[in-house]
């Protein structure tokens, strides 16, 4: 059963990652472990190309390691992706208003751009594409969604990014209303994580 590297600093996604990868007794580490920071710069245009730079830059990093090299090496990308605004801003979710903007202020924009929508009309979802890159360079992807709605306001103080302004009908909440154990559970990454286990357990077949 091979070791799976997670391209990724935050110990908060590691719990996640972790709780579903790590079910069959796999050991997964994070680079930050590892004492390794990203150094690839996202500048893909799909959330499959970003995640395939993310996890080659560290596979590239650690394949001649004699103690690393048979790890699977993965890494995630996702996104906010508002129907309205025609997917956007999706791939560019992160960086939406620049890197520093707080969220807070993200979230008022998209709000303003939204102010005439009306509910029926505020499909929104988001996307988490993982890639995992094994050891022989090929890689494997899976995909995973989360559908809901833009918020008529922010609401709830859980979650991080957009969870506030992220409305789940068949919950009557926001993403940030959830709690984190329950959103892990029906996440987009917890869904593309599941698929992913599936597929690595049919490649070590």
């Amino acid at each position: 059963m091979k070791r799976i590297i997670f391209a990724t600093e935050n110990q908060g996604k590691m719990r996640e990652i972790r709780d579903i990868l790590g079910r069959s007794g796999r050991e997964v580490i994070s680079i930050g472990e590892l004492g390794m920071k990203a150094e690839a710069e996202e500048t893909g245009e799909t959330f499959s190309e970003n995640a395939e730079i993310k996890a080659r830059e560290i596979h590239d990093r650690i394949k001649d390691d004699a103690e690393l090299s048979d790890c699977i090496v993965m890494a995630d990308d996702s996104g906010f992706c508002i129907d309205h605004l025609g997917g956007d801003p999706g791939v560019h979710s992160a960086r939406f208003m620049g890197h520093d903007t707080p969220y807070s202020v993200k979230h008022a924009e998209i709000l303003r751009l939204m102010k005439d929508v009306k509910e029926e009309d505020r499909g929104a979802r988001f996307v988490c594409v993982i890639c995992a890159v094994f050891p022989d360079g090929h890689a494997e992807f899976t995909e995973g969604e989360l559908c809901g709605r833009v918020a008529m306001e922010p609401s709830g103080e859980g979650g991080f990014g957009y969870d506030p302004i992220f409305y789940l009908p068949q919950y009557g909440k926001t993403t940030a209303e959830l709690g984190t154990e329950f959103k892990n559970s029906v996440s987009h990454r917890a869904r593309a994580l599941e698929k992913m286990e599936e597929l690595i357990e049919k490649e070590e077949r």
